[in-house]
């Protein structure tokens, strides 16, 4: 399908005149005999429905929490204490499934490829069908290459059992297995994206799995045996079990809001309060007054909106930590000695975190434990929130060309609209949208990173993260629907 696409899309250009390429750019031509036998989705012929979008976008969710519930065949183990274990609700990933890696892998080489573009290494033109084609198809290429890398760090250092009593064949199954779940994971972003879901795949898996969290912690029947007698791991359900069976019902209700090592009712409230207050951030915006070129009296808006990078900043940064955390204790397990190692990460198993890093710069971006760290290691804290929402910040901004979302690209998107900015002329729009596009990016990556930070410190359920994200995709998603209906409806939209 991809050859045939190739194909007719060579045979018109050869007569176009194309843009001179950079030594750089040249490098996405490479890519073009992978084209055929990378994993494709066909475009829709027709523009779906709302409800059959719905229907295609359940079906993905189904089909990946499905494939998160299949364990791997051929490990060893999965009680190894896992030090990456605050992200894997962050890239939807479930330990010892299928979906062991999540979507860890894609939204890597979307960064890779977000920051290639950004700094101008490669150039593709997006309006050249070609271009697209190898743009998208190296995005893939990378995405099942770290597939591959992630499987064999994760078998090397002992992460399914001990590496020295795993056969070859289980590791090569065990690879297999995770490539197979990495093209499924493509595939159904890809489906999403193409036009056939809401959203995109990434955003919607993410969701899911932090909603599959916060439910199970508040209606999970587990039983536990404490040394405080029997407790369920839910903790509404712990709460009518504690309030009926208790005789001292004040004590019951202090132990449900503040108990250790299970889920406790002040997290679940805290976490709907994050929640609603991210909700509320994303509303806030400025409102550029936007007139038609055509007919004067027409007056619109267009939003900047406070959160404008949305969740992409902290989404890119964790996914940055997570692989240079990877490759540190890859790199200390085989050279624990070397200088240049260590001075990245030096790692120690410890009580109730497993591998962590110890000293170097992993451990400087590695999450604090508690608000106590304030107290407990205030250089640590300083440096790390000072890491933190700088690089959240600097990320929010340097990731706008990369992602259509500058001032140039805003003013084209007004334009297109045959609007313009009200008493401000073309030559001056760009100047203007400046003003306010790269001062709003700036302060969502710091706020982004600050309410992330907020919530890591104070406890959620799951990190500060993936709350923050949850509620972030899920007014997108809210927002979608609400742009899908009114599309539908005929009524115009400034997007």
């Amino acid at each position: 399908m991809a050859t045939l696409l190739l194909v007719k899309i060579y045979a018109p250009m050869a007569t176009e005149p194309k843009k001179a390429r950079s030594l750089f750019s040249n490098l996405l031509l490479l890519v073009r005999p992978f084209v055929p036998i990378l994993p494709q989705v066909r475009s829709p012929a027709r523009t779906p429905s709302l409800r059959e979008k719905f229907i295609w976008t359940v079906l993905a969710v189904l089909i990946y929490l499905v494939a998160s519930q299949i364990p791997l065949y051929g490990i060893l183990t999965t009680n190894i204490q896992d030090h990456t274990q605050w992200l894997r609700i962050l890239i939807a990933s479930s330990r010892g499934t299928l979906m062991d890696l999540g979507t860890g892998p894609v939204v890597t080489a979307s960064v890779i490829m977000q920051l290639l573009t950004s700094s101008k290494i490669i150039e593709p033109d997006f309006n050249i069908p070609e271009d697209k084609i190898l743009h998208d198809s190296l995005q893939k290429l990378i995405a099942l290459l770290l597939t591959v890398g992630q499987a064999l760090v994760q078998i090397i250092t002992g992460f399914y059992g001990p590496f020295e009593t795993l056969t070859k064949a289980s590791c090569c199954l065990i690879v297999f297995q995770l490539i197979i779940s990495g093209i499924l994971v493509i595939l159904l972003d890809e489906l999403l994206q193409k036009g056939y879901g809401i959203g995109n795949g990434v955003n919607l898996f993410i969701v899911a799995n932090v909603c599959e969290r916060i439910i199970w912690n508040a209606i999970s029947p587990k039983v536990f045996y404490t040394g405080r007698g029997l407790e369920f791991e839910g903790c509404l359900v712990a709460t009518v079990h504690l309030l009926f069976a208790r005789r001292n019902k004040l004590a019951a209700l202090y132990e449900i809001m503040f108990r250790e090592n299970l889920p406790n009712l002040s997290s679940l409230i805290f976490t709907f309060i994050i929640f609603s207050f991210v909700v509320y951030v994303q509303s806030i915006r400025v409102e550029l007054p936007i007139i038609s070129r055509k007919h004067k009296g027409i007056v619109s808006s267009y939003p900047i909106n406070l959160m404008y990078s949305s969740t992409n900043p902290i989404l890119f940064q964790n996914t940055i930590v997570t692989q240079f955390f990877n490759v540190s204790r890859l790199l200390y397990k085989f050279f624990p000695k070397n200088l240049f190692v260590r001075l990245f990460g030096i790692w120690e198993q410890k009580p109730k975190v497993g591998f962590a890093p110890v000293s170097g710069l992993c451990y400087y971006i590695f999450p604090p434990n508690s608000y106590t760290d304030m107290f407990t290691r205030p250089i640590f804290f300083a440096l790390y929130c000072c890491i933190m929402l700088c690089s959240s910040a600097f990320l929010a901004v340097s990731l706008l060309e990369s992602q259509e979302e500058n001032a140039e690209v805003v003013f084209k998107r007004i334009k297109a609209k045959d609007m313009q900015l009200k008493g401000i002329r073309d030559t001056n729009a760009v100047d203007k949208l400046n003003e306010y596009v790269p001062t709003a990016a700036f302060l969502s990556g710091l706020l982004t990173s600050f309410v992330v930070l907020f919530c890591d410190l104070f406890s959620v359920v799951g990190s500060g993260s993936n709350v923050f994200l949850a509620a972030g995709i899920v007014n997108q998603y809210i927002k979608l629907v609400t742009k899908e209906t009114a599309k539908r409806s005929g009524k115009a939209i400034i997007e």
